[in-house]
């Protein structure tokens, strides 16, 4: 039951020509991104302030990274005094070490968890199971891709490439006490979820969770969900680990009170989330009574350190630019070989692991550059300034694949650039296409083998027969 991890996945190309292979995951999620998109719009424009809430989030953030070690001093000293215990890990391999040494330290051998992309992104349920405990997701989602053996696919909607009926099929195969007769019915898929939880969290004695935000002023953790599941693990048990990156860190509540706003509306298309947990510490007699934070770097310095880039570590999780990217659309999550998918995902992963994958070079490539994702960020990421400036580093550190691209693509350029300069070679041009399109009905850019690293996931339509020069020439009079 615990996921696979993300190290030694395919290049993005092979695995995106997989998963365009596949129907039904691409009328999952063409369904999923477009309600989503529609329900954030509707939320968003109900204020007037909207674009002034982006500025100030930007500034709040761009703000706390350029004094991130003072917040981050301030953040220990107010948990420590609160009575909880701050721990430091430069990495994912010193993160996972400490959680499972925490654990180990209770006698218990399972944990229940909260939602989590830090937890995804440093392996924590595998390094957990090799350290003979189990790690029990409640997120709904979670639980689905879990159950099933899957990796997520979506930041926030983790199994959103699957549909109810395929969501059934794996609650009858791999939940334990899954109702017979069990329908796909959405009520009766939470109920059996439902059940199925409930006595986790009543037995457990440890929780693991991530949060949203961390409030330096005074040492509290937020955590914001739409289940529930996460108040259940965040006060039943007697020990909360939190797993939090350094880059979570806001300054004040006032600047909180900004991304309560942001973040419902880009990530769920909500208001106000259903869920909001804020704790601070350990509070006698109320909720867990030995609580620890894990702070960690695991890249953040790294990414800290390049002027354009640092801009991904404002990123607040909300996975707007998933809901947006035509890529994302078609391809999905898992072809992106990381906890972070997306558009996002193609700059974090190369940020965070400094192209220490092969599969790296290839994700600041994975882009249309048609901007959509900078116009939905609530934080304002240039997500294609980022990409142009990794993409460059890709091709400047002679990373594989990256050169072998950048000759293809100046072969290409340089052939249109010939046709295109010359009124006659364009003439020619237009009429060998159009001859051929005679022939040649709507196709997919898989069968033009010359074309087919450009154009292997678009539909081709048909070749016009005729140019538009011919056709005004023969009808102008």
């Amino acid at each position: 039951m615990n996921m696979p991890t993300y190290v030694g996945m395919p290049r993005f190309p092979k695995a995106a020509e997989a998963q365009l292979a596949d129907q039904q995951l691409r009328r999952n999620l063409k369904h999923a991104t477009t309600a989503i998109r529609a329900k954030r719009a509707a939320v968003v424009n109900e204020l007037d302030d909207w674009e002034g809430l982006r500025n100030r989030a930007a500034d709040i953030k761009a703000a706390t990274l350029a004094h991130l070690d003072e917040h981050l001093v301030r953040f220990e000293e107010q948990v420590t005094a609160a009575g909880a215990t701050v721990h430091w890990a430069r990495d994912a391999t010193e993160a996972n070490a400490t959680v499972a040494e925490l654990v180990r330290q209770t006698g218990e051998s399972e944990v229940v968890k909260v939602k989590s992309m830090a937890t995804q992104e440093i392996g924590l349920n595998e390094a957990l199971a090799g350290a003979g405990i189990t790690a029990f997701e409640t997120d709904l989602a979670e639980l689905i891709v879990q159950l099933a053996g899957d990796r997520p696919s979506h930041i926030l909607v983790p199994a959103i490439h699957r549909n109810r009926t395929e969501i059934r099929d794996i609650f009858l195969a791999h939940m334990d006490g899954a109702p017979e007769g069990l329908t796909d019915e959405p009520a009766a898929l939470a109920e059996a979820a439902r059940v199925h939880l409930r006595r986790r969290f009543l037995t457990a004695k440890v929780a693991v969770s991530g949060a949203n935000f961390a409030v330096a002023s005074t040492g509290g953790l937020v955590v914001v969900e739409s289940e529930g599941n996460g108040r259940m693990c965040l006060t039943l048990p007697e020990t909360l680990i939190s797993v939090v990156g350094i880059e979570k860190i806001l300054p004040t509540w006032a600047d909180l009170d900004v991304f309560m706003q942001l973040l419902p509306r880009s990530s769920t298309g909500e208001r106000m989330n259903p869920y909001t947990s804020i704790w601070t510490g350990v509070t006698p007699g109320d909720g867990p009574q030995n609580v620890h934070v894990v702070l960690i770097d695991n890249g953040r310095t790294n990414a800290l350190a390049d002027d354009i880039g640092r801009q991904a570590l404002r990123c607040i999780r909300c996975s707007a630019c998933l809901n947006v990217c035509p890529v994302y659309e078609r391809v999905g999550g898992h072809a992106y070989g990381s906890a972070y998918p997306g558009p996002i995902g193609a700059i974090l992963t190369p940020l965070l692991r400094g192209f220490s994958e092969p599969a790296d070079a290839d994700l600041p490539f994975a882009s249309t550059l048609c901007g959509a994702c900078y116009d939905v960020c609530p934080v304002k990421i240039n997500i294609p300034e980022a990409l142009v400036h990794l993409r460059a580093q890709a091709v400047e550190g002679g990373h594989t694949g990256a050169a072998t691209k950048r000759a293809g693509e100046k072969s290409v350029m340089k052939a249109a650039e010939l046709a295109m300069s010359s009124p006659g070679a364009l003439r020619a041009v237009q009429v060998v296409t159009g001859f051929a399109g005679r022939f040649v009905g709507p196709t997919t850019g898989k069968r033009l083998p010359v074309l087919s690293k450009w154009v292997g996931g678009r539909d081709i339509p048909k070749i016009p027969v005729e140019s538009f020069r011919l056709w005004w020439k023969r009808n102008r009079s």
